[in-house]
């Protein structure tokens, strides 16, 4: 919880009185940002198995999306209102992936590295990726990518939705996990995939409904 001016005076009053704390430590409190207060908060919070499984999978799940993006603006021939929306989504979901890896590093977890094949995971010496729900398989993404023109908008944004959808089952899964998302920065992160991915699968599907028949 962010401190009022009034709190942090009263509590640096008392503590300089008691010689609780010392004097640049109590400078530093009432010196911190409105954000920073926050993210110390968080960190303090309890956190479970499932928000660390639920941020490390969604840092793959995003790059498949980043990079699914990316190709509508990448020689593909997507129409002009498909490159705006990908450009955004690209835009949010590369901000996400920055907080997501803040997140498990300010916690002491291990940070993967995005992949647009899922999260790396090593067994038997073999470097293998785990795919979160909604990721396409190798075979959708290069027959995506060798698309162009309106054939591309419509396998764009049919497998967009899918993709959006697997991100919604993540969140599903996360809230029925006993004693998850309790984390603010989880709960909030986990609230905006919910609504803006839903919102975004009605946006698509208008859009897809709007191409010219095959």
């Amino acid at each position: 919880m962010t401190r009022t001016p009034k709190r942090v005076a009263a509590g640096f009053a008392i503590a300089l009185a008691a010689g609780a704390i010392p004097i640049k430590i109590a400078a530093a409190q009432t010196s911190m940002t409105g954000v920073e207060q926050a993210r110390v908060d968080s960190i303090r919070r309890p956190y479970t198995a499932a928000d660390i499984e639920f941020m490390s999978g969604m840092i793959g799940h995003h790059s498949q999306a980043v990079k699914m993006a990316g190709w509508c603006t990448n020689g593909h021939n997507a129409n002009k209102s498909l490159q705006i929306f990908c450009g955004r989504v690209a835009m949010a979901q590369t901000a996400e992936i920055g907080l997501m890896s803040a997140w498990l590093k300010d916690r002491n977890q291990p940070v993967p590295e995005p992949d647009p094949r899922g999260m790396k995971m090593m067994m038997g010496g073999s470097e293998m990726f785990m795919m979160m729900p909604g990721m396409l398989t190798e075979d959708q993404m290069k027959q995506l990518d060798a698309a162009r023109g309106a054939e591309f908008d419509r396998l764009f944004l049919t497998y967009m939705i899918q993709h959006h959808k697997g991100a919604i089952t993540m969140v599903e899964k996360l809230e029925n996990s006993p004693g998850a998302d309790q984390d603010e920065i989880v709960f909030k992160f986990s609230n905006d995939v919910q609504a803006d991915q839903s919102t975004e699968i009605d946006r698509m599907q208008q859009m897809l409904d709007a191409l010219p028949p095959h």
